[in-house]
């Protein structure tokens, strides 16, 4: 029995059916599922037993029957890192490897498998996104392996080579005049003619839910105990507070306690707009950097997962 009870609005908490709908037409909030978390009864040695994939805690995702796909992906390495936990000054590292994730080597298959089951369970008879590279590759594998018709659409001035890992798949390509943006936009307006399935637009409420996953596993991976500090690609957005939200979701059940990490997000140097205007709003308010605070707190880090990814953007 699924303990989805539907979705709400992040902002104004209107609750909606779980249905094909990612914004809130009150607020034009964004829209995320809820859950009966007093109906979830699930314990340490259940999760232990079950195949080694994002599955493993189904009961936190948003589907009502079985998973359609994704039995090979999450679950990735959680490697400990000893020289590197010395060369920086701190007691323990991990990395959590996402760029071996299945099959498309991106955490994009953690958000894809959620999204393509959703999107079976709704009716969905074509799977589609906007993309600009490996989103584009994670749909177009899953929507094989379910069957369905895949479509993605990307900018025209894409390299190509970001196009082989979906290529292989035999999707349907259509590269848009324009940068992203125009592509979403485009995108969200095919959704709501055509009744096309897209993951990161009207699919967009089930598809950041996987995101979790990675929380849930570097808790497991650690013997069922939260990290003083966690590491994470800023990436599109979807990635940081959805761990955030899993790791308060195991507190919530019972399946860990204690208090949550301290949170850090990263961007690399040469593509770096977040941390770049909080960087600029700082200077402006007359106060330090984010870099600044992480330097003057670093003889004070103990405990530090870092989550690597080929999604950092």
């Amino acid at each position: 029995m699924s303990a989805l009870l539907g979705l709400q609005c992040h902002l104004c908490k209107t609750m909606f059916p779980a249905e094909a709908l990612y914004v809130c037409d009150k607020c034009l909030g964004p829209l995320e599922p809820v859950y009966d978390y007093r109906a979830i009864r699930l314990t340490r040695e259940e999760i232990e037993r079950r195949p080694k994939n994002l599955w493993r805690y189904r009961e936190l995702l948003p589907i009502v029957g079985r998973p359609r796909t994704g039995f090979n992906s999450g679950f990735t390495p959680l490697v400990r890192c000893d020289r590197l936990a010395v060369h920086l000054g701190v007691s323990e590292l991990y990395i959590k490897d996402d760029s071996v994730n299945h099959p498309t080597l991106s955490y994009k298959d953690r958000v894809v498998s959620v999204a393509a089951t959703r999107a079976i369970e709704l009716g969905f008879q074509v799977l589609a996104c906007a993309s600009t590279g490996n989103l584009a590759n994670s749909v177009a594998a899953h929507a094989a392996r379910l069957g369905v018709d895949c479509c993605v659409f990307i900018p025209d001035n894409l390299e190509a080579g970001k196009l082989l890992g979906s290529a292989v798949y035999q999707p349907t390509i259509l590269a848009i005049a324009g940068n992203y943006d125009d592509v979403n936009r485009l995108c969200t307006q095919v959704g709501d003619r055509y009744g096309w399935g897209f993951v990161n637009i009207n699919l967009r409420s089930y598809y950041a839910e996987g995101a979790k996953t990675m929380g849930f596993e570097i808790v497991e991976q650690l013997g069922w105990r939260y990290p003083k500090h966690l590491i994470s690609p800023v990436a599109g957005g979807t990635l940081l507070p959805r761990i955030v939200r899993g790791l308060r979701e195991l507190r919530e059940i019972g399946l860990v306690d204690g208090d949550l990490p301290r949170i850090y997000a990263a961007q690399a140097a040469g593509c770096a707009p977040v941390v770049n205007a909080l960087a600029n709003e700082n200077a402006a308010a007359g106060q330090g950097t984010s870099s600044d605070g992480a330097e003057r707190e670093s003889r004070a880090v103990t405990h530090l997962v870092v989550i690597v990814s080929n999604d950092a953007g």
